[in-house]
């Protein structure tokens, strides 16, 4: 009995970064956008860059969770600190994505001009940087990633990398699909949802960094 009890809860950490991983990706709110800049490409062409976009993501979210604490400690950051602003970060980008509407973290007009204009870059800027891997992505795999420095638990981080990758191949593959079937309502309901997730998981950060700063509050 005590030795279910005990993994249990080790289920529900591991599990955790993936599903706030996945939240936070989001690659069915992405999907308007990828079939914009996408339009009149040929099926080998959309092929690359899927292909691209999904090694691109995955190395983003790799490369986090194993340097991310070192980039931290370099430049003399507490995780606590580093929490509080990840927190308020992924509460700004569940606020937008509960209106359904991008937030203002994910593109800039002018990385959107340079992805018209050069069908080769449109995989890396802006669909993986800041559409699907932004700053929030970045923030979330380093906290978790500085819970448990130990190589086992940072390679399932990696292999949430992976997973990660498949579901926006998978998803950016199927797009016309998805979009004639789900239609913008159900695109917008989807994102409404994973909005309230990152929402609740953003307090959770930020009350976890608060307490370390000042644990006072805890009394």
């Amino acid at each position: 009995m005590s030795l279910m009890a005990g993994t249990a809860p080790q289920a529900t950490h591991l599990i955790k970064p993936l599903v706030a991983l996945l939240a936070i990706i989001n690659p069915l709110g992405i999907l308007p956008i990828f079939l914009a800049l996408t339009e009149g490409f040929t099926p080998s062409q959309r092929k690359r860059t899927i292909a691209t976009c999904a090694f691109s993501s995955f190395v983003v979210i790799a490369v986090s969770a194993l340097l991310g604490t070192q980039v931290l400690q370099f430049f003399s950051i507490s995780l606590a600190s580093f929490q509080v602003g990840a927190g308020l970060l992924l509460l700004i980008t569940g606020i937008g994505m509960l209106n359904a509407a991008p937030t203002a973290f994910r593109s800039t007009p002018e990385e959107m001009d340079e992805a018209e204009a050069s069908s080769r870059s449109i995989a890396v800027v802006p669909l993986t940087v800041p559409l699907l891997t932004g700053p929030a992505t970045i923030s979330t795999m380093i906290i978790y990633a500085d819970k448990n420095r130990h190589w086992p638990y940072l390679l399932v981080l990696v292999a949430y990398g992976v997973v990660a990758a498949l579901v926006i191949a998978g998803t950016f593959r199927a797009a016309e699909s998805i979009a004639r079937v789900v239609g913008k309502t159900g695109i917008n309901i989807m994102t409404r949802l994973m909005g309230l997730l990152i929402a609740a998981l953003s307090v959770e950060l930020m009350s976890e960094g608060l307490l370390k700063l000042f644990p006072g509050l805890g009394h």
